[in-house]
């Protein structure tokens, strides 16, 4: 059997850390209360009513089923107010008062409505099969009579007893009874939930645990009563009733769904939670529904258009009424052709104003090719398309993590090119997250020699020589290991035993041995060791501890083993500690502790955590080494190191049972004050603390930082670091990654008065509350005042957490926000998930900006989630900011080609695709209008049916597609090259309603010149050689062709990138319509009605057509053409520019390339460039100060 095979891999559960016990005489009030409800029958095989009352196991993430798809998707698409407008119109259609035929208008909605359904069918059938391959994975269940059979997932019931193997996921939320471990441990991977890799461990109640073998379950029964379906991983509250007892249920027995099993033979489970109750789906969300403000825009401009729609069929209403009413005086017909002494109601002269409200209906019927109907549609068709070439962006793929971009939305790509705020977070996401021990201060003595990249920085902002850079870390690149970069002859090699403290560095490293909760793995071929560690920091102190000597391998639930020198044996030797305590680490507490008992009996409590918490825990026998230790861990966060306090006291026995009794009743209360008395029991234990030193872990800057940050910079985009690490190290960090640079002024804003200092030791909370908020309010206003005595000054706003609570106030936040955005740089410290969150609304709506936000932890998905756009970096901090984000990257310095590149073209693409799509359908319906308008608002249409509905769908819509989809203003290198590109973004300059306008001018320009040219070319002169004048056929048969040459060829003249694609879909429209002609006329006249042969028999042999057609296209296009070329040639943007260099061949010049990249560059412009510049001009001034 796997369970009497010896494994090398063993941990403890954090919780299985307590002294478990079977008594149960805690407070179980909640249980059976509200929210704790859930009663489940184990291994009753369906026969209790409770068995029956749970749903199945079955999962539907898709928002349509087969019954409901029809309904629910033609709702979701007659929501849009232009899709509403075209049905009520297509429904009139059928009444008289129609201008065009039913079909003909129903047809075009018809086509557009389907499309969107058929995508959206499509992405519900993907993610369906999804939920079909999930439900129909087998599991093991226990039928009855110890007999196990396979059953499909979506067949589990709440109750049922399973069984799962190794590299298996769990089916449902299971509790776990036993496994293949003697002890019912089992190792979990939670990758599906957050992300991360390392193995969590679970551990089954004591009573559970032997009955690990399919015949023992014959027998088994047990009632669960624990608390409703929630969204929470990390807790889990319940009582199991087994064999007479009640025993208390905590997370450390609940295996998740979607979790997998590893390292563990098997185990036995009962389900808990069933399909939509799991905690993974009810955790579950759609990417976050966000709008682009560009989409925010177009509506208004649709409102707009049906303002102006109605205001013309109601002004040609009141003149057709005015007109009807005058139409028979006497026996005299003015308009004779109506017959007005024969008519009914539409042209009656005595009842005119019924016929003017009649044709009010009409007109609006006639109008609606002012509205553009596929616009939606080819939007969502682009944004589809651009997303796939964001995602499969070579550039942006990262090879080591094997991870490339991934959009998770398509509603924001052109949002991506006009960010004006990055709000970021440091660890992780500028930093790699990977960390490496480099230095430590043990016993007041500072160990290390190595050199951050900080202290690499700050070396060159005093221009001072890094003698120790490169040529000292060479030497030592052949003892490079993951998680350890750190070298000191003094106490490596066993060298430690000779330092005057020798007995101090000893307790320092077995502390770092010891207290942490890693999971050891030995390799049996080599016998080396490696760690699962719950995050860098703990795997890089006990890789840290392993190099120098104190080798952590083996951990069972009641002992930790390690191997370390023995200064008195002189050779090394095996010692176990008996583990009886784990003190997890949370953010509240801010350290972690453990108790063990060594191997000559004395009874230890070792603890490590942040300074901040940790110097007020020492007590005063303990403080030997404490001035030289703060002084090193100051020196240490200003090199940008993660440092922590490491501390510890010996405890007697009667101490220790008190407490773990306590901490015992605390750990199995089932009460909603449960943490707090947890921590009030820790908080009595962890004090009087004996100070042995301090560690400090690099987090070096990812690759490619101040690269990518320059860039954005120089693009225009302010950059916001909000970090949860020390004022010092933030600091740091900025000046290396060119965020500050020597000469800023920084407006540093904390909570370090005298005043505050002593409200804190008076311990009045009000007080403290009063005298902060003045101190912040005062040093706000004391900023700005500074900001605005010298504007052309660059700065930077520096904040701490406790300040930032005090400036997010109501009475305070806008003057906080009027200083922070006259910064060059703003860096918010000791930041909380929540301050994150509540800074990103406060940029978004104080500056009406678009704001986009960047993390990598679960602390930041608040921000992102508020900003307007979220980019989750794929990192080692798992993937809850990725499953919240809009678009993910796998690392920071893929937001340069994101935003600049793809961002910049996005952006440009859906703005003139957009004033397009207006433009053309302003055309079209200004020659619509202005013939109604010649006929004297008869309601006559100047074209065919089929004309007026194949207009938007075929022959205009595929080229403004092809210009979504493939237009480049300029390339990706030269994107890159000159990030001044961007700021057309930020500016709006290319939709802003002075362009919209203008384009919409153009429109009804070029609408005027093709109507009133072809009129009078046509009229009344003889059109064929026959003598016959130009009929309605012939004349909307030209005009229209007018209309498909002009926009189509306007088309061409906008694109600035050409593609074989736009070739062929724009001289294609036109092709297709002569093709249409042709078709169309050969059909029966009853169908093709006006036009019947009008292309073979009467156009294409009339000269007059041809010469027609090209006058009118080259006249509609010249205001155009002459606009752009004084535009280009005296006006031109920053897009222009770049154009002319690159049409010039100066963009390989280098001087006129700095010339033009220096116009982005301000005095308050961050990264290395502006610091560069920065600083030669700081250089001019003072040759020319010494001149004088």
């Amino acid at each position: 059997m796997a369970k009497d095979r010896k494994k090398k891999m063993h941990h403890l559960s954090k919780m299985s850390s307590i002294r478990r016990t079977n008594a149960f005489e805690d407070d179980h009030s909640q249980i059976g209360g509200p929210g704790y409800s859930r009663v489940v029958y184990c291994n009753e095989n369906g026969g209790l009513d409770g068995y029956q009352s749970y749903g199945d196991n079955s999962v539907r993430l898709t928002k349509y089923t087969p019954f409901t798809f029809l309904p629910k998707s033609l709702f979701e698409q007659f929501r849009r107010v232009a899709n509403f407008y075209f049905l009520v119109t297509g429904i009139l259609s059928f009444t008289p008062l129609a201008p065009y035929s039913a079909v003909s208008v129903v047809f075009p909605l018809i086509i557009v409505v389907t499309a969107t359904m058929v995508k959206e069918g499509i992405e519900d059938w993907q993610r369906q099969k999804l939920d079909h391959e999930v439900n129909n994975r087998k599991v093991k269940v226990h039928r009855g009579s110890g007999v196990f059979e396979t059953r499909e997932w979506k067949k589990l019931r709440v109750g049922d007893v399973v069984k799962v193997e190794k590299d298996k996921f769990f089916p449902a939320d299971l509790l776990l009874l036993s496994s293949s471990y003697e002890d019912a441990i089992c190792y979990v991977e939670t990758m599906n939930l957050d992300g991360e890799t390392n193995l969590k461990l679970k551990q089954s109640l004591d009573v559970t645990s032997s009955i690990n073998e399919d015949s023992k379950f014959n027998d088994f029964k047990a009632t669960v009563r624990c608390e409703d379906p929630n969204a929470s991983l990390y807790t889990f509250v319940g009582t199991m009733q087994f064999e007479q007892q009640r025993h208390p249920l905590s997370p450390q027995q609940l295996l998740l769904r979607d979790s997998k099993l590893r390292n563990t033979d098997y185990i036995y489970g009962v389900v808990i939670f069933t399909g939509h109750d799991t905690k993974v789906i009810q955790n579950s969300t759609d990417p976050p529904s966000k709008r682009s403000r560009i989409e925010r825009r177009m509506d208004n401009i649709i409102y707009f258009l049906f303002f102006v729609l109605f205001l013309m069929a109601f002004l040609g209403s009141v003149y057709f009424g005015i007109v009807t009413k005058d139409d028979l005086d006497g026996d005299r017909m003015k308009r004779w052709y109506l017959r007005p002494d024969d008519s009914d109601i539409f042209f009656d002269p005595d009842r005119a104003p019924m016929a003017a409200i009649y044709h009010f209906l009409t007109a609006v019927m006639l109008y609606t090719y002012l509205i553009p109907i596929s616009l939606y549609v080819s939007i969502e068709i682009v944004k589809v398309l651009q997303t796939i070439f964001i995602n499969n962006d070579v550039d942006m793929y990262d090879e080591e993590s094997d991870k490339p971009a991934h959009a998770r939305t398509s509603n924001l790509t052109e949002e991506l090119g006009q960010i004006d705020t990055i709000l970021s977070d440091k660890t992780g996401t500028l930093t790699c997250n990977s960390m490496e021990f480099i230095k430590c201060s043990v016993a007041g003595t500072a160990y290390g020699r190595r050199v951050t990249e900080v202290e690499r920085a700050m070396a060159k902002r005093m221009n001072a020589q890094d003698h120790s850079d490169d040529n000292e870390n060479d030497a030592y690149s052949h003892l490079s290991v993951k998680g350890y970069n750190f070298e000191d002859e003094r106490i490596t090699n066993g060298n430690w035993i000779h330092e005057p403290h020798s007995d101090v560095i000893q307790k320092f490293f077995r502390l770092l041995a010891i207290c942490h909760t890693a999971i050891p793995d030995v390799d049996e071929d080599t016998g080396k060791v490696t760690y699962e560690a719950e995050s860098p920091d703990e795997a890089a102190f006990v890789i840290a501890a392993r190099e120098l000597g104190f080798e952590f391998y083996k951990r069972t639930h009641t002992s930790v083993s390690f191997i370390e020198f023995d200064p008195k044996l002189k050779k090394n030797v095996e010692r176990s500690y008996e583990l009886l305590n784990i003190l997890e680490f949370n953010s509240t507490r801010k350290r972690m502790s453990v108790i063990v008992r060594d191997d000559e009996g004395n009874l230890l409590l070792l603890c490590k955590g942040a300074d901040s918490v940790m110097f007020e825990r020492i007590s005063k026998h303990g403080r030997q080494f404490e001035e030289k230790t703060r002084d090193h861990v100051h020196k240490y966060a200003d090199a940008g190191l993660r440092t922590l306090v490491l501390a510890y006291r010996e405890l007697n026995d009667k101490e220790y049972e008190e407490f773990n009794e306590k901490f015992t009743d605390a750990k199995n209360s089932v009460s909603a004050d449960r943490d707090d008395m947890i921590s009030e029991v820790t908080d009595e234990i962890e004090k009087d603390l004996i100070l042995l030193g301090a560690t400090a872990v690099e987090d070096k800057l990812q690759k490619g930082v101040p690269e990518t940050i320059d860039k954005l910079a120089q693009a225009g985009i302010k950059i916001w670091v909000l970090t949860g690490d020390k004022m010092e190290t933030a600091i740091n960090i900025g000046f290396a990654c060119s965020l500050l640079r020597q000469g800023m002024k920084q407006i540093v804003i904390t909570l370090e008065s005298p005043e505050i200092i002593a409200a804190e030791k008076a311990g009045d909370k009000s007080l403290i509350s009063k005298v902060s908020k003045d101190s912040v309010q005062k040093q706000i206003s004391a900023g700005k005042a500074q900001l605005d005595s010298l504007q052309s000054d660059a700065y930077a706003l520096i904040i701490d957490g406790k300040s930032l609570a005090y400036a997010l106030n109501d009475d305070t936040k806008d003057a906080f926000l009027k200083l922070a955005v006259g910064c060059a740089s703003v860096i918010c410290c000791r930041s909380s998930p929540k301050q994150k969150a509540l800074v990103t609304r406060l940029v978004k709506e104080g500056t009406g900006k678009t704001t986009l936000a960047i993390g990598d932890g679960a602390n930041d998905v608040g921000m992102l989630q508020e900003a307007d756009i979220g980019i989750g970096i794929s990192g080692v901090e798992g993937m809850q900011a990725v499953m919240s984000s809009d678009i993910a990257i796998a690392q920071f310095r893929f937001l340069e080609r994101l935003l600049l590149v793809h961002g910049h073209w996005s952006y440009r693409r859906i703005s003139s695709m957009i004033s397009y799509f207006f433009y053309k359908n302003i055309v079209f319906a200004t020659t619509v209008f202005l013939y109604e308008a010649y006929a004297s608002f008869s309601g006559q249409p100047a074209y065919n049916d089929w004309y007026l509905s194949l207009y938007n769908v075929f022959f205009t819509s595929l080229p403004v597609i092809a210009l979504g989809v493939f237009d480049q203003d300029v390339s990706a290198r030269l994107c890159l090259k000159f990030p001044l590109l961007y700021q057309e973004g930020i500016q709006n300059t290319l939709f802003r309603w002075r362009r919209i306008f203008s384009w919409m001018f153009n429109g009804l320009l070029s609408g005027i010149i093709i109507f009133f040219l072809c009129i009078k070319s046509l009229n009344p002169e003889s059109y064929d050689k026959n003598g016959k004048t130009a009929g309605l056929e012939i004349m909307g048969a030209t005009m229209y062709t007018c209309v498909v040459w002009v926009v189509n060829c306007q088309m061409a003249l906008a694109v600035s990138y050409f593609t074989l694609i736009q070739h062929i879909f724009i001289w294609g429209g036109i092709f297709l319509w002569y093709m249409f002609l042709i078709v169309y006329g050969a059909l029966p006249s009853s169908f093709s009605t006006t036009a019947y042969k009008v292309f073979v028999e009467t156009l294409a042999p009339a000269p007059t057509y041809w010469l027609v057609t090209l006058f009118v296209v080259i006249a509609s296009l010249i205001p155009y053409f002459c606009f752009k070329a004084i535009q280009m040639r005296f006006f031109p943007g920053y897009h222009g520019m770049v154009q002319w260099m690159r049409h010039e061949g100066q963009t390989n010049d280098p001087e006129y390339c700095n010339m033009v990249r220096q116009r982005s560059i301000r005095a308050t412009t961050v990264g290395f460039t502006a610091r560069s510049i920065a600083r030669d001009n700081n250089l001019y001034n003072l040759d020319r100060h010494a001149e004088r």
